[in-house]
């Protein structure tokens, strides 16, 4: 859970784990309600295999979400100390309700939350710049983009270097 400080080239911490517990809290909801409706149909051991099933799916989809948005986040950190900016640490979000994280530099924080769930996966990026975002699936050339767009707020000292 703890992330190394790195000054230039390329990022080398770990980017902690952050699950949601509201995720968790709202896949029980919806998995218990999806059983209740199965109860005069199949039967209680029915209903126990449709909330096995719904919740099962449903905590994959966000182990997998949360696993897509950490490697974002580590793609941006990347970026980032390639332009030059120092990265402190980055840590998990307070509390156990919230996929996101805090982005420690000498120039501010830079916060980065989340949507967890395997087909919706997306960040969103708030630092000196305003807000940006970011879906799971975006291509090398979106990333370094978003990248360069939230630098811009610590001005000219971190230029993003040009893809090669």
């Amino acid at each position: 859970m703890q992330s190394t400080a790195h000054r230039g080239g390329v990022w080398k911490g770990t980017v902690p784990t952050a699950l949601d517990g509201r995720v968790f809290g709202l896949i029980a909801v919806v998995a218990a309600l999806a059983a209740s409706v199965n109860v005069p149909y199949g039967g209680i051991a029915f209903a126990a295999v449709a909330f096995g099933l719904i919740a099962g799916v449903g905590a994959l989809s966000h182990l997998g979400g949360e696993r897509q948005l950490r490697g974002l986040v580590d793609e941006l950190l990347t970026h980032w100390t390639a332009a030059g900016l120092e990265i402190e640490r980055v840590e998990r979000a307070s509390g156990l309700t919230e996929t996101g994280w805090t982005v420690r530099t000498p120039d501010g924080p830079i916060r980065i939350t989340g949507i967890a769930l395997v087909p919706i996966a997306t960040l969103t990026i708030t630092g000196p710049t305003g807000r940006e975002t970011l879906a799971a699936g975006a291509d090398e050339e979106t990333i370094r983009a978003v990248a360069a767009d939230c630098l811009n707020g610590f001005g000219d000292r971190h230029p993003v270097p040009p893809a090669q």
